[in-house]
């Protein structure tokens, strides 16, 4: 199978030759840069060259065509050009990260420091604004800073929470289009992130690419409001999903079938333990607009939906179902009732698992690197049985993983199609 027949029989239900790969081609399924220098110094002997840094909010590193050839990657990601932080990914310029790493990155990844040395990174890489992210001195990643201003919780304006909202500009639909058809002639396979359907993801509230931030933006805050000021949220999520569905029909038409699936949301609906939500919550805010948007999509489209919900959500898994979703990821085994043999047993003619592949808080970067083969080759045994598994690890690799360990995972894949 070429990568492109490979991903559209896994997503059928189907059994394929060996499951797709997913690295990179999306913001949670991707790989730490310097995760990624590694492996190029050890499967293509290149010490001295330099990654592109693609996604700055996590330092995530470009899987290039190179690099995506020497693992196997069958999928490759449809986005917008600018990244979390409002710049584009171009005008590439060195930069040397504290572990001594040397990357690539946008041209107006532009940073500041203070006193303890710690990073500071701006919107649309603008010094002469407040920073939007933080990375502490000897750090991996940047978190976000909430400039949220005051707020009058009497005189809420839904305004200053959607202007981060609007109509796709001609030159990002025309980028997106190029991709998907890259991607196509390519012959891969495709998964498109779609801009503004994430209704409620709390990576996206502070708006880090924004100068200037009006409305609710600071995290506690946000998840206060979605009950104190249930109303407020609810015509937020209707005029998000109001533009979202008019810019998806102009995607419909300029993608095609030259993708297979669409991200709409990472809002994370779980913890290690449990629900973050109610399941009576879940369906009373979130799932009439995932509803909307995922019937938009079917019935326009031919192209799968995937939601990235992190932590223990097999409660609400019926209910995602129910909203329209087909793929569920990270698929975090690791937290209490997401075994992978029940959710297979109960899901896996209905949800394509589309990660799940090793654990990424304990054996990847604490297990040895047969423990990391042999919960590999389990996984891919009980996730791809009768296709619905795309491969990819619990949510991002993340820095300092032993290379040895990352070399395992991949071995442990190839093994199992042989």
């Amino acid at each position: 199978m070429i990568s492109r027949e490979r991903l559209q029989t896994a997503l059928a239900h189907r059994q394929v030759d060996r499951p797709p790969m997913d690295f990179g081609a999306t913001h949670v399924t991707g790989i730490n840069v310097t995760t990624v220098h590694h492996l190029r110094q050890a499967l293509l002997g290149e010490k001295d060259y330099r990654v592109k840094v693609t996604e700055p909010y996590q330092m995530l590193g470009e899987i290039d065509p190179a690099l995506a050839e020497a693992l196997g990657v069958d999928v490759v990601g449809v986005m917008g050009p600018r990244t979390m932080f409002g710049f584009e990914n171009r005008d590439w310029k060195e930069l040397r990260l504290f572990d001594g790493t040397d990357v690539l990155v946008p041209g107006q990844f532009n940073i500041t420091t203070d006193d303890k040395g710690d990073w500071y990174i701006h919107p649309e890489g603008d010094t002469s604004v407040p920073p939007s992210g933080h990375m502490p001195k000897d750090g991996f990643y940047f978190d976000a800073i909430c400039r949220q201003e005051p707020i009058d919780e009497d005189h809420l304006d839904v305004r200053d929470n959607t202007e981060e909202f609007g109509p796709l500009t001609p030159e990002t639909l025309d980028f997106m289009a190029a991709s998907a058809r890259s991607a196509a002639d390519a012959g891969k396979g495709a998964i498109l992130s779609v801009p503004g359907t994430a209704f409620g993801d709390i990576a996206l509230v502070p708006a880090m690419w924004m100068k200037r931030t009006k409305g609710i933006r600071e995290v506690a805050e946000w998840y206060m409001a979605t009950v104190a000021q249930r109303d407020y949220v609810w015509a937020i999520f209707e005029k998000q999903c109001e533009i979202a569905l008019a810019n998806l029909a102009r995607l419909a038409d300029a993608l095609g079938d030259n993708v297979q699936a669409a991200f709409t949301t990472g809002t994370d609906f779980g913890t290690q333990n449990g629900l973050f939500i109610s399941p009576n919550a879940y369906r009373d805010l979130y799932q009439p607009f995932h509803k909307q948007i995922n019937a938009f999509i079917h019935e326009r489209t031919n192209w799968k939906v995937f939601i990235h919900s992190c932590g223990a959500v097999a409660e609400l898994i019926p209910d995602l179902i129910e909203s329209g979703f087909d793929i569920l990821n990270p698929v975090q085994c690791s937290a209490r009732g997401m075994d992978p043999q029940l959710l297979k047993d109960r899901f896996g003619d209905r949800l394509t698992f589309w990660g799940g592949a090793v654990d990424t808080q304990k054996t990847l970067p604490f297990g040895t690197p047969r423990e990391v083969y042999d919960e590999v080759r389990q996984r891919i045994d009980i996730l791809g049985k009768d296709g619905g598994f795309v491969f990819n690890t619990i949510h991002n690799i993340q820095a300092r993983i032993p290379i040895d360990n990352v070399l395992a995972l991949f071995k442990a894949y190839r093994d199992s199609s042989t």
